[in-house]
């Protein structure tokens, strides 16, 4: 296995660092690769998973909460 040697992490990334290694128990190195792997490696998600997802964020959400009377005169009337 390959070694690395990061220099001049700032200050506040390094102190982030720790406290997310502390939090799942890891050491910084740990942490560090798992980090690495979830930007470089990500999963790819089944596309039946992302449907499920959709549907269920689907299902929350109340169709026609905003007349269209509302989105005409708000477009009229231009952002602020």
């Amino acid at each position: 296995m390959a070694t690395i040697t990061l220099k001049n992490i700032p200050d506040d990334l390094y102190e982030q660092l720790k406290q997310t290694a502390k939090a799942h128990h890891r050491s910084i190195n740990s942490e560090l690769i798992n980090c690495l792997e979830i930007v470089l490696k990500p999963q790819k998600v089944p596309v039946e998973h992302r449907l499920a997802r959709l549907r269920s964020v689907r299902e929350q959400v109340q169709p026609n909460t905003v007349a269209h009377d509302e989105i005409r005169q708000a477009i009229k009337e231009g952002r602020p």
